[in-house]
């Protein structure tokens, strides 16, 4: 069963809530997804205390019912300027 990706940003937004979430599907599957999470929270952390919180907010998904996500994090100043605003 796949994961949509609304469903993967609100599950991240949910846990961060000032996240700004770009998700990309790479192949259409609903299996294989790209996302840039872009929050304060991340300020202070190293990348992977950012990716971990990102994957604490889908709640043991990843590797089941998410079964790839490449993944971005980035504070509002360090993300790419489409991720901005």
């Amino acid at each position: 069963m796949a994961m949509e990706a609304h469903e993967i940003e609100r599950m991240i937004c949910d846990a961060i809530p000032d996240a700004k979430v770009v998700i990309e599907d790479l192949r259409g599957d609903g299996d294989h997804y790209s996302a840039l999470v872009v929050s304060d929270a991340f300020r202070g952390k190293s990348r992977v205390q950012q990716h971990q919180m990102v994957y604490a907010a889908l709640q043991g998904r990843m590797g089941g019912v998410l079964h790839a996500l490449a993944l971005q994090t980035a504070t509002p100043d360090a993300a790419p300027d489409y991720a901005k605003g």
